[in-house]
């Protein structure tokens, strides 16, 4: 079972989809078996499942904290996105507030140019504390420093994939 906001209408799905791909925004839930990727620079992903690994949610968060009125209803928001999931959640039977997470991203794309505050730290920050304040137990994460990051999970007992490529924009910008 696997649902995605920007392709399906209802939150629980019967059909196997194998593995997606989350974009910018996307949000998805998934049992057991389903597999997530994604492509992180500054933005988080957070990775939502219960105790027993057998639902999992994730998503890919552009933007922290609450949007305006124009972007009420877009994931790639941090408070849409983190309730987008909760919601999500709740249609399977699992409370959030009883799952663990992972959260992976937030690093330093232009590190010649931001050494110490930048945006992915900010992100980075602003998720673990709505984590905190949601009484939610952070049990993995991956955050900061400079570079990409891949991230890969498959719904289950299995620990999520994280791979960091640095970022080489000094050379690509001249420096």
């Amino acid at each position: 079972m696997l649902t995605e906001r920007r392709k399906a209408a209802s939150p629980t799905p019967t059909a196997k989809v194998g593995v997606v791909e989350l974009m910018p925004g996307h949000v998805v839930l998934g049992l057991a078996g389903d597999q997530f990727k994604t492509l992180l620079g500054s933005c988080v992903s957070v990775i939502l499942t219960d105790p027993r690994r057998t639902v999992g949610t994730m998503c890919h968060i552009v933007h922290v904290g609450k949007p305006n009125a124009a972007n009420a209803h877009n994931t790639a928001y941090g408070e849409v996105a983190m309730q987008d999931m909760f919601d999500r959640l709740i249609s399977v039977a699992i409370p959030p507030a009883r799952c663990h997470a992972y959260v992976y991203g937030g690093g330093n794309m232009f590190p010649q140019m931001f050494s110490t505050t930048h945006v992915g730290i900010n992100n980075a920050n602003w998720v673990l504390d709505y984590l905190h304040d949601c009484g939610i137990a952070v049990v993995g994460e991956s955050l900061g420093g400079n570079g990409y990051r891949k991230v890969a999970w498959t719904v289950g007992r299995a620990l999520p994939v994280v791979e960091t490529v640095p970022t080489n924009m000094g050379a690509a910008i001249g420096r």
